[in-house]
């Protein structure tokens, strides 16, 4: 039987990134990993338990699990959510921004940086409609940053989003959001 070259790239981007999660000698597994990252990048309504596990793609037992490994080290610590008392936000510690030092994704990151600007641009926008693509058939959520989600209203210093009508500072721009909606999203 012959393969249709879509799934050797499947294959490949599956092995890409099963070889940049996995370090050796590594304090944490790699669902931790992506957790820490996922909340040093959230941006504030983002960095639930909850919006991880929308983001991580799994249960919400298994992200409560994987959230309670990193404070119980000692990398994220739990604060009570300012509008929602049955909800916590966490928050990256000290440690935990020191761990990220260590981020087995560096190697990839320095990888694909030394890449030509060109084929770095061309493969963030394919990966990027593959997601939004992917997320859309499985109807999972489709993580983005605010400066670029149809939500944001950008104004000056600050912009605005609709979606939990508060204006956003210069940090929150560049954060991950679990109520993220890709610009076009309104015109498909």
């Amino acid at each position: 039987m012959t393969y249709p070259p879509s799934n050797d790239l499947a294959d490949l981007l599956v092995h890409l990134a099963r070889l940049a999660q996995n370090a050796a000698n590594s304090p944490l597994t790699a669902a931790q990993w992506t957790a820490l990252r996922y909340f040093a990048r959230a941006n504030t309504f983002s960095r639930t338990p909850s919006a991880f596990s929308e983001f991580h793609a799994t249960t919400r037992g298994t992200a409560s699990q994987t959230v309670k490994a990193l404070v119980d080290m000692g990398l994220l610590t739990r604060k009570a959510h300012a509008h929602d008392r049955r909800s916590a936000v966490m928050e990256v510690t000290a440690e935990g921004h020191a761990m990220l030092a260590h981020d087995p994704l560096g190697g990839l990151r320095q990888v694909l940086a030394d890449l030509p600007q060109d084929d770095r641009d061309s493969l963030a926008r394919s990966v990027r409609r593959a997601v939004t693509q992917l997320a859309a058939q499985r109807g999972a959520p489709t993580f983005g940053t605010c400066s670029d989600c149809d939500h944001c209203e950008p104004g000056g210093a600050q912009a605005y989003c609709h979606c939990t009508q508060t204006l956003l500072a210069t940090p929150d721009m560049a954060a991950f959001c679990v109520d993220f909606r890709p610009a076009n999203a309104a015109e498909s």
